[in-house]
Parts: structure tokens; C-alpha cells; sequence
């Protein structure tokens, strides 16, 4: 009843509301609810609880929806070991990858594993799918595969077994197995070879991709077979670094009809290839954005319908008949969100659907196509009232030199402009922001600040100029774009010029810490959470990975003297602006010494700053009590400066 209240909600009716301060933990919380999944047979739902009391743990729970029981089967601190994700391999098993974190001399670094259990196995210990084997004489030892998860096919039509993809025979150079979920039997079912990193199955589970890459130069190399019997031949080649792209998405029912993604002019589109005659064909572009998004498929016929894309109608372009008109009458009936079908049982008639807004938290229901019910199951934020949070909305401003920017603007429910304002530039840098809910955001505007996410260049999604305009070039026009938002939402009356404060976290906390030193009478104070400062030190530490040369020589720089002119740490004798660091000391994407040594250098030279190491977080704040900390100090931050 409650959900249909909330949907029932308008805009105008937010305002009759008092608004009630709430708590930085009610959104510095993890999500209640998360990943449900429908089993084949559509009668179990798995799904991960999050609790903070007794203690913060992630929860895997199953829930026989006939018997309406609930089995809790696995848990995890999300700090030693985290349940990184898990799938249904047949009506009653699942197959979960979990995550944990290693570390050789002052490299820090993940390690995945494969497990396996029953969806009602209480008190069962999982059965470890993948065991160290023994190498030859020319290699000492042990090997352990780092990444054991490489799931390729969970074989539709044999419940028992899946195909793995790991490099058991040779580091780096994965062989594909098929292995018993039961037992861990395994059977090698193509042999490493080539450089191929990865492999891609058909519908029919035959083995028909290898991607090659060739980590010192760059050069790729996608081959092609037609059944097991059949030679490799080589049907794309590129260099990654110099040339146009291919990704590869999958098959059509037809096993001769393969689906890939690459540029067509600026911007990356779907097409399909006959692999016989050659052909290409184009399938859809968007002549505005970027088509990256996955294939659909029904998992009734197991063919390919559509592809995700974010600025598609209902967050999928369909251009195979069947599911289109369903999904326009479930936005039909909800009109107030937007609604994402997440999973189908195999008769496509028992359903998962997530529902959210930029103010209403999302919510998963369970529906019945033979019954005509939808109704809600798992809520994510139960804590957070619709009617206290405010929407967004999408405007673009131009940079000084001329180029549109698109970006999403909160403003607080509450108040007249110009507000104390955020800036809130997000990570990667390539990624970008998109419509919908987002907790860092809820929670900023509902303390009354206005908030503004830029899509700053180097975003991911605008085209393959657009994309690469971060190569080589963090701190410079990207950095510039930000600053030219800040004095947009000044001039346009929106933002308060006394009163603006850049937070970030990751690439965003980069961001952040720049503008101190580039624009150092802007911001009225600035965030960084687990942010880049050194940009010298993050190449080095890129190297020690697979590839990471070429990373770090192409996305960062080579040259020394250029990298550290655009780093925050050599140029903190310019910093003017209160800075709060947040990083966690189990960091292994941004090492804890990027925000360590930049604290040091703030305080050498008296600046205005506060540093917080969390002892046990990592890059995305996966335990709970390390994101109430965190929402904590930054509450608290943003109150001294913009209030």
C-alpha cells in the first residue's frame, strides 16, 4: 500500500509537506536490499540483505516463494571477503563469485573465487569450484588463478555443469573448462592459446570467439570458430590505443549471426555480422550518445530482443518483437518512475521489476503475467521518504570554448535561490552520470544545498573525441569544464558565488583537490574521498599490473615534469580552499598514499585541511559503517562552509 502512496505522489503536493531533517545515516546507508533474481522455474528469489545491527554484514538470502521461506546462506563483512556477485545455474544451485583482497610487497590487488550452493543449504559450508594446480617443471610451484568468476555459459540446457574461462595450464591464458557445480569435476574444453585473454560462447554454448590482446603493444586480435572441429580464423584486428574498437556482445539465435559494437563516425553503435558471407549490418545508433549498453535477450525463445541504452524510452532499444509492448504498459501503469525489467523466469511469465526516481528510492516487485499482479517485494531505502528528496534535471551550459555540457541539477525541495551549491564531479573519469536516484545527491540536497553533476569531457557516452579528451590531459580542458559549470549555476542565479564547495570521490576527488590549486578562489571548500593527488605515483603503481604501461602512458602521461604540473601534491603552495580527505586504508584501486602524502604536504606548508583514514574500507565504501562515517564528516564539512 505504501508504494502506491508514494507513486501517487506530484510535485506540488512536496511542498504541503514540513520537511524533517533527516539522519546521514538513513543515506549513508548500504541499500537494504539489492540484486534479486529470479531461479529458472520463476518459484525462488536470491537477493543480498545489508544490516548494521548487531554488526554490519552483507547477507545472501534465498526465498521459496511457494513456501514462503526464507533461507539466509551465506554472509559476509564485505572487509576480508565480499560476496561480489551470484546467479542462478539452475532451479535450486547458485554460482557466487567472491572477492577478496591480496597484497605482494606494496602492490594491493583482488582475487576472485568460485563457488557453489543450494538455495536452502543453511550452515553448509559452499563447495570451492576451482582448486591451485601444480605446474610444470618450468614453473615452481603452485599457480592460483587471480580471477576464478570468468563464468562464460551457464549451459541453458544442462543444469549441472557450467563453462569457466581461467588460466589453470598458463598465467594470463585462460583455458575453457566444464565444470560439475556438484563436484568440481572438470573437463578442458579449449586449450590457452594465441594471447587470447577471453573467450565468447553462441546460444547452442559452443565456443566461438577468442579475443586476443597483446599487453606490450596493444595489438587485438578476434578470432572465430565454427564448432569444436573447426581451425581459429582471424576476423578483426586492430591496435586499442591507436585504432577504432571492436566489443564483441554475443550471438542471435542463429549461430551464424553475430552481435558487435563499434564507431560508426563519433559515436559507437550495434551491429551484426553474418559469419559466413561477412556482411555487416547496423542495428541501431543514437546520433547523439554512445550505444554501450548490453544485449537483451528473452530467456522464453534465448534469442537476442534489444540492447540497453540509457536514453532509449524505457532503458531498452527493442528491435525484435515481443517484449516492447509489455514493457510500455508496466510504464503505463507507473507513470511516476522509471521501471527496469531485471528478470524473467524461463516461461517469461513470473517477473522482476525495479521501479525508482530521481526522489523515489528504488523499489523491486515481484509480478505475475497469468494473474495480472505486480507487487512489491524488497524495498532499497525504506528510510527515505519521497516526499522529503528532490528530482533532477537535465541542462547543458557552454564551456569557454564553445562546447555544449550536459549535466543533472538538484535543487533542495526547500529554500529560494541562489543556494550554497555542490559541485559534484564523478569518478572514473571515464564513466558519467545518468537520471535517477543517487544517494550521494539525495542526501546533499536535502541538507538545502543545490547540486549540479557535470558530464564533464572525458566522460564516458559522447562520442569517441569527447571520451578521449582525458588522455594525457586530467587538470586541463576537462578540469576547466567543471570550473565553467561553477561560474554558470553564479550567473544564472542558482548558485550562491561565496558559497560553492566540489566534492569527489576517485577521479572526482582528483577533481575536487584540483580545483584548489587551479581555481583557488572558487570553491568555497572542497571533498576528496579516495582521490588521486600524485599523478606520478598512480602511473608507477599502474605499471605493476598487466598492460598497465600502455594505461599508464596513454591515460595519464609520460612525462614527468607534465604529470606533476598536474598533480594537487607538487602545486599545494597555491591551495587556499579547506580541504577534507576521506581515503580507506584498503584501498586497491587508488592507493592510500595519494591522499597520505598530499596530507603531509598540506600540512607542511599550513593549509586548512582534515584527513580520515579508515582503517579497514576500500574504493567504494562496501561496509556500512565506513559509508555512515564518511556521510558523517562530509554532513558535518559541508554545514561549517556553506551553511
Amino acid at each position: 500500500m505504501r508504494y502506491w502512496l508514494i507513486l501517487s505522489l506530484t510535485l506540488s503536493s512536496f511542498y504541503a509537506f514540513s520537511v524533517e531533517q533527516l539522519p546521514s545515516s538513513y543515506f549513508g546507508a548500504l541499500p537494504e536490499f539489492s540484486r534479486p533474481m529470479l531461479s529458472p522455474d520463476g518459484k525462488k528469489i536470491a537477493f543480498i540483505r545489508n544490516i548494521s545491527h548487531p554488526k554490519h554484514l552483507a547477507l545472501l538470502t534465498t526465498y521459496d516463494i511457494a513456501k514462503d521461506e526464507t533461507y539466509l546462506i551465506l554472509q559476509s563483512d564485505n572487509d576480508e571477503t565480499k560476496l561480489n556477485w551470484f546467479r542462478w545455474a539452475n532451479n535450486d544451485d547458485l554460482i557466487i563469485s567472491a572477492k577478496f583482497g591480496s597484497k605482494y610487497r606494496s602492490t594491493r590487488y583482488y582475487q576472485t573465487r568460485l563457488l557453489s550452493m543450494r538455495y536452502n543449504a543453511i550452515g553448509v559450508k559452499p563447495k570451492e569450484l576451482i582448486k591451485p594446480r601444480f605446474m610444470s617443471a618450468t614453473i615452481i610451484g603452485n599457480h592460483t588463478s587471480q580471477f576464478q568468476d570468468n563464468v562464460i555459459d551457464y549451459l541453458r540446457d544442462d543444469p549441472e555443469h557450467i563453462l569457466v574461462a581461467v588460466d589453470l595450464d598458463k598465467p594470463n591464458l585462460p583455458s575453457v573448462y566444464k565444470i560439475n557445480i556438484h563436484s568440481g569435476k572438470k573437463k578442458r574444453i579449449i586449450k590457452g592459446k594465441r594471447e587470447i585473454r577471453d573467450w565468447v560462447t553462441d546460444r547452442q554454448s559452443q565456443v566461438r570467439i577468442g579475443e586476443a590482446y597483446d599487453y606490450d603493444s596493444g595489438d587485438v586480435v578476434i578470432l572465430e570458430r565454427k564448432n569444436d572441429d573447426s581451425d581459429l580464423r582471424v576476423i578483426f584486428e586492430y591496435n586499442s590505443w591507436q585504432e577504432n574498437g571492436i566489443t564483441i556482445l554475443g550471438f542471435d539465435l542463429d549461430p551464424n549471426i553475430m552481435y558487435f559494437r563499434t564507431y560508426k563516425g563519433d559515436k559507437l553503435a550495434l551491429y551484426s555480422m553474418d559469419l559466413t558471407s561477412m556482411a555487416k549490418t547496423l542495428i541501431f545508433e543514437d546520433e547523439n550518445y554512445d550505444v554501450d549498453g548490453d544485449l537483451v535477450y528473452s530467456s522464453k525463445t534465448n534469442d537476442v530482443i534489444g540492447v540497453s541504452h540509457a536514453q532509449a524510452e524505457y532503458g531498452v532499444h527493442y528491435f525484435k518483437n515481443g517484449r516492447l509492448p509489455f514493457h510500455k504498459a508496466l510504464d503505463n501503469a507507473l507513470p511516476e518512475t522509471q521501471n527496469y525489467l531485471q528478470s524473467f523466469d524461463r516461461d517469461e511469465n513470473r517477473y522482476l521489476l525495479y521501479s525508482e526516481n530521481d526522489n523515489i528510492p528504488g523499489s523491486y516487485l515481484l509480478g505475475d503475467r497469468a494473474e495480472g499482479t505486480l507487487s512489491i517485494l524488497l524495498e532499497t531505502y525504506p528510510q527515505l521518504p519521497p516526499d522529503s528528496l528532490a528530482k533532477n534535471k537535465l541542462v547543458s551550459y557552454k564551456t569557454r570554448d564553445g562546447l555544449e555540457i550536459e549535466g543533472y541539477l538538484t535543487l533542495p525541495i526547500f529554500g529560494e535561490p541562489p543556494y550554497s551549491t555542490v559541485i559534484h564531479p564523478h569518478g572514473g573519469p571515464g564513466a558519467r552520470d545518468y537520471q535517477g536516484f543517487d544517494y550521494w545527491t539525495a542526501f546533499m540536497s536535502h541538507r538545502g544545498y543545490a547540486v549540479f553533476r557535470p558530464n564533464f569531457r572525458g566522460s564516458s557516452g559522447y562520442g569517441k573525441e569527447f571520451s578521449e579528451a582525458q588522455m594525457k590531459r586530467w587538470g586541463l580542458e576537462m578540469q576547466d569544464d567543471i570550473s565553467d559549470a561553477t561560474h554558470w549555476l553564479i550567473k544564472e542565479g542558482i548558485a550562491k558565488e561565496d558559497k560553492v564547495c566540489i566534492v569527489g570521490a576517485s577521479y572526482g576527488g582528483y577533481a575536487a583537490t584540483m580545483a584548489t590549486v587551479k581555481t583557488p578562489d572558487l570553491f568555497a571548500c572542497a571533498v576528496s574521498f579516495a582521490g588521486v593527488t600524485h599523478l606520478p605515483k598512480l602511473a608507477f603503481r599502474q605499471r605493476r599490473f598487466l598492460g598497465g604501461d600502455l594505461v599508464a602512458e596513454n591515460q595519464i602521461g609520460d612525462d614527468s615534469s607534465d604529470m606533476r604540473a598536474r598533480s594537487p601534491y607538487y602545486n599545494v603552495a597555491k591551495v587556499k580552499t579547506p580541504t577534507l580527505l576521506v581515503h580507506g586504508k584498503e584501498d586497491r584501486v587508488v592507493h592510500v598514499e595519494q591522499s597520505q602524502l598530499y596530507a603531509d604536504e598540506l600540512e607542511d606548508h599550513g593549509k586548512p585541511f582534515k584527513y580520515i583514514e579508515l582503517e579497514n574500507a576500500d574504493h567504494h565504501l562496501t561496509i556500512g559503517s565506513n559509508r555512515m562515517r564518511f556521510f558523517e564528516e562530509l554532513d558535518a564539512f559541508l554545514a561549517t562552509y556553506l551553511k
